[in-house]
């Protein structure tokens, strides 16, 4: 086997620098009413009472920090990491700007375009892929664009017929819930089981159910992957639309705008293991031992991670059962890759099992191509670039991998899993309940949306609606609206 370089792990003290707190510039028309700070807890005083504490900032918390904000409440946002973002992280590799974590938005996704009208950022679109690379056979070849766009549509519509009539409106899923309700039980697994499809037209939906589950599509919903199916229009163009699009500056580029509109006390580093609630105030204490109160606290991480937190009173029993199930997805790999021998634009989905569920080229790159990889299973190690190569070749055996950038979002301690994808059960038994504050306590993330459950769409509508009931908590202003 060819050698090649050593993968590159995340530099934990450039990553700020890369795409992170300050470096991404934002049009000057964004310029913040009030501006975010980055401050010390040695600047704090003893007895400081916010009006509202944000516990995590990636999207959630910081749309819920904003506009608590406009309604005139201080908020002061906690992150345990030292970077903004959660599981959205830009950062650069080869020259060109990645994202480690959260990528793409749909046209069907009305907050976030929301959210860059409001602050003039675009979208990019990649270039279509010129060889499509299928399962086939117990192995893989590659198939006309045309047979690939026509079968793979037609197994993606009998994979979700009925759709419709369990999610008629898809923002609302609980509309016909006495559909719903008989459907939560399956898992995508149990639905591929019905449809009886032969071993190759398997393979071809395989790798998506369980990709999208994070490894197993016994361990993913049936449900969740329709009402995203529903989401997007009920046809597989919308729903490949929904992963077609970029925004330039990146993930943390948005992130930051909308951070600066906080106008939020912003502590770094501070990793919150208790939250305690006497009824009149919350106090929050970080690792360090460093206490905070406020008047209501939002907490903004993973639901994964409420289980690493110690709250008084205890949390309630569907966000307990929620923590310990676990909410996103449990493997979920992210590989950026400088590839050699490769000069066409190629996209290839794997089977349930493969080492890859989709492998996509991204950018033409001195000595190669620049290629993004999803990985949802545990024995295929990012840091290990023979490995690598190894699974990159059983899809292009003629591909030289020579350098890797890798995250593994379910290893990570802050966010304990990927993206979420409701489980078997969860949808009935979670909404509305988990979305409900306990006490002067709210709960805010894209895991626990209405909506585009997963998605930033999501995280945002979830901040919304934490802010609306942080306002209620402490008397503030004429409610929000959350679309």
């Amino acid at each position: 086997m060819p050698t090649a370089s050593a993968p590159r792990r995340l530099p934990r003290r450039t990553v700020l620098k890369a795409g992170g707190l300050t470096a991404l510039a934002v049009p000057a028309a964004t310029a913040p009413a009030f501006a975010s700070s980055l401050v010390s807890p040695r600047d704090e005083a003893p007895d400081t009472v916010y009006d509202v504490i944000v516990i995590g900032a990636g999207y959630a918390g910081v749309t819920a920090a904003r506009e608590l904000r406009a309604k005139g409440l201080r908020p002061l946002i906690l992150e345990a990491r030292d970077r903004i973002g959660g599981r959205t992280f830009t950062s650069t590799f080869l020259d060109q700007q990645i994202e480690i974590g959260a990528q793409w938005i749909g046209p069907t996704q009305p907050l976030i375009n929301a959210e860059l009208k409001r602050y003039g950022i675009g979208t990019l679109s990649g270039t279509p892929p010129t060889r499509l690379i299928m399962p086939s056979g117990g192995g893989f070849k590659e198939f006309p664009p045309d047979e690939v766009d026509a079968r793979y549509g037609d197994l993606m519509n009998r994979l979700f017929e009925g759709a419709q009539d369990l999610f008629p409106r898809p923002t609302d899923p609980l509309y016909r819930k006495d559909l719903v309700a008989a459907a939560d039980g399956l898992s995508l697994r149990d639905r591929l089981d019905r449809l009886r499809l032969s071993a190759d037209d398997e393979s071809w939906l395989s790798g998506t159910t369980a990709g999208y589950s994070g490894g197993s599509s016994a361990t993913g919903a049936y449900t969740a992957l329709a009402q995203w199916w529903s989401l997007a229009g009920y046809n597989v163009a919308g729903y490949e639309a929904v992963m077609s699009q970029r925004l330039a500056g990146g993930m943390t580029g948005l992130l930051q705008a909308m951070l600066n509109d906080a106008g939020a006390t912003l502590r770094l580093n501070s990793p919150v293991v208790s939250v305690a609630d006497d009824g009149g105030k919350v106090k929050v204490t970080v690792r360090s031992g460093q206490v905070y109160q406020a008047r209501a606290v939002v907490v903004a991480v993973p639901v994964n991670v409420w289980k690493s937190i110690t709250f008084r009173p205890e949390l309630p029993n569907v966000h307990q059962t929620a923590t310990t199930q676990g909410v996103g997805v449990p493997y979920s790999g992210k590989l950026w890759m400088q590839v050699s021998g490769l000069s066409d634009r190629v996209a290839a989905r794997g089977a349930e099992g493969s080492p890859f569920t989709t492998l996509l080229s991204q950018a033409n790159v001195t000595g190669g191509q620049l290629m993004v990889g999803f990985n949802s299973l545990p024995v295929l190690d990012g840091a290990d670039t023979g490995a690598v190569q190894d699974a990159v070749r059983k899809f292009l055996p003629d591909v030289r991998v020579l350098e890797v950038l890798a995250h593994d979002w379910g290893k990570d301690p802050y966010s304990q899993g990927g993206w979420a994808l409701r489980r078997p059960g969860q949808l009935i038994a979670q909404l509305p309940a988990i979305q409900q504050p306990q006490g002067r306590v709210s709960f805010a993330s894209g895991d626990i949306a209405t909506g585009w459950v997963g998605f930033v769409e999501g995280a945002i509508e979830s901040g919304l609606r934490a802010a609306q009931q942080v306002l209620k908590m402490t008397k503030g202003a004429r409610s929000l609206t959350v679309s």
